[in-house]
């Protein structure tokens, strides 16, 4: 199959919803042939994952910094078939894309939980590591799929999907070129450049606060109220293709924290010590910043918030997980029609399906039994239990988030999880150093599972829009995963014998801390903030009566406030140059591929500043950029400015955008 380079970008419906009667066609017909998975693209895809793999977790647990692989995977993959004089790479780049981004999820799944057991002063082994990490990512694969079809195609234009819309938007404007590629390669040389020098020169400040001022410092030491907006080129990116709406309801959760929780905590208990969890607390809110207390407590309440918002869409969908569920146990007793969809709708077989989560579960069961991750037969059979029904039912929860903001809660569902874990085990007899180990075990399953399903929706929506084979990339993700597994445990192995995670120059490893800080107090007789998660799940409920997306507004109060306020000012600028009848949807175009460049150029150059940190080359320049003792520093007194000439930018390269076409 050729394409034509001169018309190769996606379709005009490509993110919008599609009218009564019309259907959406991609860029390589479902009649078509192309080229995908070949002994090029799968050997790339590996190559990618090992190196991702290795890279992400490194620089995860030694910096402190989580980046996603799947944006640098699809520029490179561009830049090597290019290099290659390869044509037609498109289907093959977006397999390379899919193997390559099991790095990034497999990455997040571990190190937000395994290095925990360490913390706790406990042991963990390669065989742990590996089978926790296989399983969840198996599991996150084979459960996600019955639900392919509703999210990337009965969904089509009811989500922004902004991580796959930026991915898609290098691997198309790669692929050919013209003015749309001009304009991807100039967002993100800009973009790249102008987040390099926040994170690895410091020329102006990262995060803009209204503390800033003398009476901004006063209001927020005093009554705990303070704003903050994060000046990046890659997150103002993001809330572009997320959109005015869903930008909003976002930060109307994240208002909510700041301007009303984390002040109404300072009044009403301004001077008690307030210990949930029983995990020693000993300031009191008073003596707290806002940052501790959104972190001690206000959090907390987001936490509960995304889980009964998760359940309210669990019951909500159920109509969807039924028919998946009898679409299965359909072509299971071969009841079902021969399938006959088109190339670009073919899964892998529902029987397939089912006995991969069979086998996968039956692993499971072996590996928790005799892996010497609990201490009977029974108790293998609860764990067993927690796994299979948090990872499917949360498997919806996963994608709904990266499809609306790009970002997994995976954090927030994982100490869900673990809480629940830790009570049934201390239910059943499996409590202390015991116990702590077998929850985290079980945790890192899950959160590997879910944080597959949400990285996995990503790659499908991408293939839906390119119009790859969905069953290929499925099949070829088995592999990425087991590769992903093996690399990153025993990456986690040798850091711990090399640096370890407790004790002077240890490893940062910040959530895999806050996860042994959670469970630690419960397997020794502590508690759980139920108060909070009730709070949060009474938000969501009134939200749902009231028609307010409760998923985004608890995501809102989740992450932190200067990561969203920035989705607001995308969104708007977005909002902005669409206004026009005649050129908005022209105008709106230009400005996805501007967004994407930004989300692109940021993406890559982190991964660049973040393997300097690393390295233990500083540029940074402290001096300038830390305020020792003062009011406020120097880069952040400047920040607004090239922010501004940034937002500036976008606005106006989007609005020169005319009737000729790219």
């Amino acid at each position: 199959m050729s394409l034509n380079p001169k018309l190769m970008k996606l379709p005009e419906n490509a993110h919008r919803p599609l009218e009564k009667g019309e259907k959406y066609k991609p860029l390589m017909p479902a009649d078509s042939k192309p080229k995908e998975v070949t002994l090029y693209s799968v050997g790339v895809g590996l190559l990618m994952t090992v190196l991702f793999s290795a890279a992400a977790a490194y620089l995860g647990l030694k910096v402190g910094q989580v980046f996603e692989a799947a944006i640098p995977i699809a520029i490179l993959a561009v830049g090597i078939s290019g290099a290659l004089g390869k044509k037609n790479a498109l289907g093959q780049n977006v397999i390379i894309q899919s193997i390559g981004a099991c790095s990034g999820v497999i990455v997040a799944g571990a190190i937000f939980t395994l290095p925990a057991i360490y913390i706790l002063g406990l042991d963990v082994s390669f065989v742990q590591m590996f089978f926790s990490s296989l399983l969840g990512g198996v599991l996150g694969i084979l459960f996600l799929i019955p639900f392919r079809k509703y999210f990337v195609s009965e969904m089509h234009g009811q989500y922004p999907f902004p991580e796959a819309t930026a991915t898609a938007q290098v691997l198309v404007s790669g692929e050919g070129g013209g003015k749309s590629a001009k304009t991807l390669a100039l967002a993100g040389l800009i973009g790249g450049l102008y987040d390099f020098a926040i994170a690895t020169f410091g020329t102006w400040a990262e995060t803009i606060s209204t503390a800033f001022t003398h009476v901004g410092h006063v209001v927020a030491d005093k009554a705990k109220v303070v704003l903050k907006l994060n000046t990046g080129a890659a997150v103002l990116g993001l809330g572009y293709i997320i959109g005015l709406k869903y930008a909003w309801i976002i930060c109307l959760g994240s208002l909510l924290v700041w301007l009303v929780i984390i002040p109404g905590f300072n009044i009403f208990w301004g001077g008690q010590v307030l210990d949930f969890m029983g995990s020693g607390i000993v300031s009191t809110i008073r003596d707290m910043s806002a940052d501790e207390i959104f972190r001690t407590y206000a959090r907390h309440i987001g936490i509960g918030g995304i889980a009964m918002a998760g359940i309210i869409s669990i019951i909500r969908n159920a109509g969807v997980i039924k028919s998946a569920i009898g679409l299965a146990g359909k072509e299971f007793s071969k009841k079902g029609d021969v399938d006959a969809s088109a190339r670009t709708e073919k899964d892998l077989p529902m029987r397939t399906v089912i006995l991969g989560i069979t086998v996968a579960l039956l692993t499971m069961f072996a590996f928790f039994a005799f892996g010497g991750v609990v201490h009977n037969i029974w108790q293998a059979l609860i764990g067993l239990i927690i796994v299979a029904v948090i990872a499917f039912l949360f498997t919806t929860v996963a994608a709904n988030a990266i499809a609306i903001v790009g970002s997994n809660p995976v954090s927030g569902m994982t100490i869900m999880t673990l809480i629940i874990t830790a009570l049934v085990l201390v239910a059943v007899g499996l409590k202390g150093s015991a116990g702590m180990v077998a929850a985290m075990v079980i945790g890192g399953v899950v959160c590997t599972a879910l944080s597959m399903a949400g990285g996995f929706i990503t790659d499908l929506k991408i293939g839906y829009w390119v119009g790859t084979t969905p069953a290929k990339q499925e099949t070829w993700k088995f592999l990425g995963t087991l590769v992903a597994a093996a690399t990153v445990g025993g990456v986690m192995l040798i850091l711990n014998k090399t640096y370890g995670f407790t004790g002077e120059g240890a490893l940062v490893a910040p959530q895999a801390n806050a996860m042994a800080a959670v469970i630690q107090p419960m397997m020794n007789g502590g508690s759980a903030p139920w108060l909070l998660y009730g709070i949060g799940a009474v938000i969501a409920l009134v939200l749902s009566l009231l028609k307010v997306p409760a998923l985004a507004f608890c995501l809102g109060m989740f992450i932190p406030l200067d990561l969203n306020l920035p989705l607001l000012v995308g969104g708007a600028v977005s909002w902005f140059v669409s206004k026009d009848k005649t050129l908005g949807a022209a105008r709106q175009e230009k400005g996805t591929l501007i967004a994407s460049g930004f989300i692109a150029g940021g993406a890559l150059m982190g991964v660049v500043s973040a393997i300097l940190k690393f390295a233990g080359v500083d540029w940074f320049l402290h001096g300038w950029n830390s305020a020792a003792g003062r009011l406020c520093s120097g880069a952040e007194a400047i920040a607004i400015v090239p922010y501004l000439l940034l937002v500036g930018y976008m606005l106006w390269a989007a609005l020169r955008k005319d009737k000729q076409t790219q």
